[in-house]
């Protein structure tokens, strides 16, 4: 079991590529917990380095996945438009995009539970249960949770089940009625660092977005927690495979790093 001081940082990519490397340490094989926090974002978007995302997604595509996809699990950005009401992004959704994912998906994804959790014959809406109670004046803190694990579906005796490995999310408005923006914190039982953490980052961030324009506040923080965090899903993805993929980060980052300090005017 490795410990490793929580991870926070003002970029999406840097403090992804911060936690992987810390993975690919030797003699490190799990993060118990692991805490990542990206904090200053660009008008509610996160600031990433396109080098770093276009090295995990080339990395990636043996595998037929990219960010972008992970991301869509948790908020599909494409179906937004932040100047429609947001009912015709869960309609885009549950009318059009779920039917095809059911197919070959009957799980759920994150974003299906968030907008029609399982409650006998009519769902619940937590996304909009959370943005109605906050806009009604309720400000209770813990009135403002989204569910993902479902004891009537994933309390289940198999080795391996794959989904959902993000199990809630909290949203939490800072300062005296969110006038210090607003932040998100989404809870894993497990992560794979390579194949999905910074997908779940984005996505968690997309969605903190979403929820603070509806909230009438600024989103300024994503904090993920992982109990467990590993590599990847399968013993193909392993230290030797990721060698190649670590050093093109280790040298990004310190090129990122001598850039930054070029950049600042000397005393």
């Amino acid at each position: 079991m490795s410990k490793l001081s929580p991870i926070e940082h003002d970029n999406l990519s840097v403090a992804w590529a911060n936690a992987f490397l810390a993975l690919m340490k030797p003699g490190v094989n799990e993060i118990t917990p692991l805490i990542l926090t990206v904090n200053a974002m660009d008008n509610g978007v996160p600031r990433e380095d396109p080098e770093i995302r276009k090295m995990l997604d080339k990395a990636l595509a043996a595998r037929k996945i990219e960010c972008h996809t992970v991301a869509n699990t948790i908020f599909p950005k494409s179906l937004w438009n932040p100047a429609r009401e947001r009912q015709l992004l869960y309609d885009r959704y549950l009318k059009h995009a779920w039917p095809m994912v059911d197919k070959c998906n009957h799980r759920g994804t994150y974003f299906q539970r968030m907008v029609a959790f399982e409650n006998g014959t009519t769902p619940i809406n937590q996304l909009e249960q959370v943005i109605t109670t906050w806009k009604k004046g309720n400000h209770r803190h813990s009135a403002l949770q989204i569910s993902i694990f479902d004891p009537k579906q994933d309390h289940k005796d198999s080795r391996q089940l794959g989904f959902p490995c993000l199990h809630q999310v909290c949203v939490t408005p800072l300062g005296a009625n969110g006038s210090d923006g607003l932040s998100i914190t989404g809870f894993y039982a497990t992560q794979h660092l390579f194949e999905k953490a910074y997908g779940n980052y984005l996505g968690l961030c997309r969605l903190g977005q979403f929820v603070a324009h509806e909230m009438g506040l600024k989103f300024v923080q994503m904090s993920c927690i992982a109990a467990y965090a590993k590599l990847g899903t399968d013993k193909e993805v392993g230290k030797t495979e990721m060698a190649p993929l670590a050093k093109h980060l280790e040298a990004r980052l310190k090129q990122m790093e001598s850039d930054d300090k070029a950049s600042k005017p000397s005393k």
